[in-house]
């Protein structure tokens, strides 16, 4: 049946569909980027062009739907399927499926060059761990599903305002669930690299820590493989990221990195030697990297460089700090070391953005006004902020995923917002 109109130029239809249908239908007009209503009416416009009806459509279970179209179209749409003797049921869902085989899904847009994101801070404790994972997942969520997105008020869209009660903003953006929206993943093929040798990306996702008498990431960088360093890799919750998320775990041999490494020619170059051989199997390499100053810092940073041919922004220096004083000294130590390294090379090393994690504004000023300074610091600006919530830690103690363990969580959905902000 057809309603009075609620707009100047539309009216309010009320119909059914079947659930798998009207599913299929959100996920691929988000994948399109546009709207329900003018996917059903140019599938409703292309059935009544058509000489006949189109096959049968299982209609069973079919529930209430509603959307906007032209005046008028749906009179004739009335009209045509009573002459076509076909249910106005029958007739909606052989026009949605018309549209969605012929709006097919876009293919997963695959950079031309693998980006590399290295996940850096020399100050331990900071949740560089949580925000490899948290980043590499998002990216990795299947294409052809809708997840839960902060974006209509993003947090960072306040900072980048230089709003100075941004943390009151975060407050109301945290609470508010009309800020959220369902998007469909990215559905990119990830590799996350621990190179911490404390091995906590590797525990904390369910993988064993690779044996010290065998081989490893240290000893390819060393020029001492014992294998092919594909063989290490390990797939992370197939069900969920449906294959496209890959560990490579770390050894505690890394311990003794810098030792080894101060024996390499060109050892800058040499994460990026053990790794290039990998990179045709990945659309995106993360590196979360040890606490460390050091000369492995040094090819990390060295890695996430950016290459001939390679836009601005691709691949770079995610850091992650906290909201509180020590994390400021730490970053001035790991921004003089990549702008030396910058110098010293010739390099473009890019900064993707500043990550403050672990953030509770119930700390009182000390946290508030420690944001406000990384707020201010502009370039690089911060790209995401990430609360100090129950769900990360209860993920780390049950070694899975967060996106997967906590999927509608609000660190989940900060973090599926992080992921688009460094896209």
């Amino acid at each position: 049946m057809s309603m009075p109109a609620t707009s100047s130029d539309r009216a309010k239809v009320v119909s059914k569909l079947p659930g798998w249908l009207r599913q299929n239908l959100k996920v691929r007009t988000a994948q399109l980027g546009i709207e329900i209503q003018t996917a059903v009416e140019q599938g409703i416009a292309a059935w009544c062009d058509l000489a006949s009806a189109t096959a049968t459509v299982d209609t069973a279970g079919a529930e209430s739907f509603s959307t906007f179209l032209p005046p008028g179209q749906w009179e004739e749409f009335r009209r045509i399927a009573e002459d076509r003797r076909v249910s106005l049921i029958q007739g909606l869902a052989q026009s949605v499926q018309l549209w969605l085989d012929t709006n097919p899904a876009p293919d997963v847009q695959r950079p031309a060059i693998t980006r590399r994101i290295v996940v850096c801070n020399q100050k331990g404790g900071v949740g560089k761990t949580a925000i490899t994972a948290g980043v590499g997942e998002a990216l990795s969520e299947d294409s052809n599903r809708l997840f839960p997105v902060r974006v209509a008020k993003a947090l960072v869209s306040a900072l980048r305002a230089g709003d100075a009660d941004a943390t009151t903003d975060t407050a109301a953006v945290e609470s508010d669930p009309l800020d959220v929206e369902k998007l469909p993943g990215h559905g990119l093929r990830v590799l996350l690299v621990d190179f911490d040798p404390q091995c906590h990306l590797t525990n904390q996702l369910g993988a064993a820590p690779l044996a010290m008498n065998g081989d490893s990431l240290t000893n390819h960088m060393a020029g001492d493989p014992k294998g092919e360093l594909k063989d290490l890799i390990v797939s992370i919750d197939e069900d969920h990221f449906g294959g496209r998320l890959h560990l490579l775990p770390a050894c505690h041999d890394a311990f003794l990195l810098d030792v080894r490494l101060s024996a390499v020619r060109a050892r800058e170059a040499a994460l990026e030697r053990a790794l290039l051989p990998l990179e045709s199997d990945y659309d995106v390499v993360i590196v979360d990297c040890p606490p460390s100053l050091g000369l492995s810092m040094d090819a990390a940073a060295y890695y996430g460089r950016r290459r001939d041919g390679e836009g601005p922004g691709q691949s770079g220096a995610l850091i992650v700090v906290q909201a509180e004083d020590s994390s400021a000294d730490a970053y001035d130590l790991l921004t003089n070391q990549i702008e030396d390294l910058r110098n010293d090379l010739a390099l473009d090393i890019d900064y993707l953005g500043i990550v403050v994690n672990l953030y509770d504004g119930r700390r009182g000023y000390i946290a508030t006004s420690s944001l406000q300074g990384w707020v201010d610091i502009k370039d690089p600006r911060v790209v995401g902020l990430i609360n100090d919530l129950k769900e990360q830690k209860e993920a780390v103690r049950m070694k899975q995923p967060l996106l997967s363990y906590a999927p509608a969580s609000q660190q989940a959905i900060a973090m599926r917002a992080l992921a688009r902000e460094i896209s």
